[in-house]
C-alpha cells in the first residue's frame, strides 16, 4: 500500500505530495519528510520570484543540482563531470578557464603532497568569471 507525505509552505500555501512505498526505518522516514519540506520551500521561494528571468535561472539552478546529485547517489562519475562543466559554462567559465583551473589544483595537491607549497599547501582561489 502507497504512504504519502504532504508539505506545505505557509508563505503562500504551496503543496507538495510524495507517494510511494516507503523504508520503514525512521530515520528513512525523517529524510523523507525534510527533503520534502525543503523542495517545497525552495518551489515557494522560486514561485515567489516576480523577475522572469530570475525565477528561470532559480529553476534552471535547481534541476542542475537536482540532476547532479543524482548522478552523485548513481555514482555516475561522467554524469557528475558533464554537468559540472555544463553549470561553469553557464556562468560564463570558458573552457580554457576551466582546463587551468584544472592544472592549478593539480598542481597545488602535488605541491601539498611533497610538504606544502608556498602557501603552506592550500589551493588558490579560483579565477573570477570574465
Amino acid at each position: 500500500m502507497a504512504e504519502q507525505y504532504v508539505a506545505t509552505d505557509k508563505r503562500n500555501g504551496l503543496e507538495v505530495a510524495v507517494t510511494g512505498a516507503f523504508p520503514p526505518h525512521p530515520d528513512d522516514r525523517i529524510r523523507i519528510a525534510r527533503t520534502t519540506t525543503l523542495f517545497t520551500r525552495l518551489m515557494a521561494t522560486i514561485l515567489a520570484t516576480e523577475n522572469e528571468s530570475e525565477r528561470r535561472e532559480g529553476f534552471m539552478a535547481v534541476e542542475t543540482q537536482l540532476e547532479m546529485a543524482d548522478a552523485l547517489i548513481r555514482q555516475d562519475q561522467e554524469e557528475v563531470r558533464r554537468l559540472a562543466l555544463d553549470m561553469m559554462q553557464r556562468m560564463g567559465i570558458t573552457q580554457e578557464q576551466i582546463d587551468e583551473m584544472a592544472q592549478r589544483i593539480i598542481e597545488e595537491i602535488r605541491k601539498a603532497e611533497e610538504g606544502g607549497g608556498e602557501d603552506g599547501g592550500e589551493l588558490p582561489p579560483p579565477p573570477q568569471p570574465q
